[in-house]
């Protein structure tokens, strides 16, 4: 009876794990417009939005609209793209945000979904995650993806 009890909460639960690693990410939510989010460009492949809890002025993410969880399981074709897209929004990143350059980060484990940081930095320590993130009003954000938008 044991073995049997067990060998049904085993296949109970990872029938519950597949469907939550299946579910949508916040970011997947972002991309179908369930969610709001502060766009800054955008493709048929691809998304820059501001991050909401950022390190500074500017900081955003780089997504592809592919539902992928882990940067380096991306395919070629779409890793390398993401790259090329992320390079060109840097670019304008850099002309709207005073900085000395646009630092990149992957970490990818706040959101199961693909995703670079590209934020602007002066000093190292800017890129330090442990620091407090900034509180921006939504107006404020606005202007920042307005600017960067501009900036492209």
């Amino acid at each position: 009876m044991f073995f049997i009890l067990n060998s049904f909460l085993h296949s109970l639960n990872r029938s519950f794990t597949k469907s939550l690693i299946k579910m949508p990410s916040i970011f997947s939510k972002i991309i179908t417009g369930d969610i709001p989010a502060y766009k800054v460009a955008e493709t048929n492949e691809f998304l820059a939005f501001l991050d909401i809890a950022p390190l500074k002025e500017g900081h955003l993410l780089v997504i592809p609209k592919k539902e992928v969880d882990d940067l380096f399981a991306l395919d070629d074709e779409t890793y390398t793209g993401l790259l090329l897209f992320a390079k060109i929004v840097a670019a304008g990143m850099k002309k709207a945000i005073p900085c000395n350059r646009i630092g990149v980060t992957v970490m990818g484990l706040e959101v199961p979904h693909a995703h670079i940081h590209l934020i602007p930095i002066n000093t190292m320590s800017d890129m330090n995650f442990a620091n407090s993130k900034l509180k921006f009003t939504p107006e404020q954000f606005r202007a920042t993806a307005d600017k960067i938008r501009e900036a492209l």
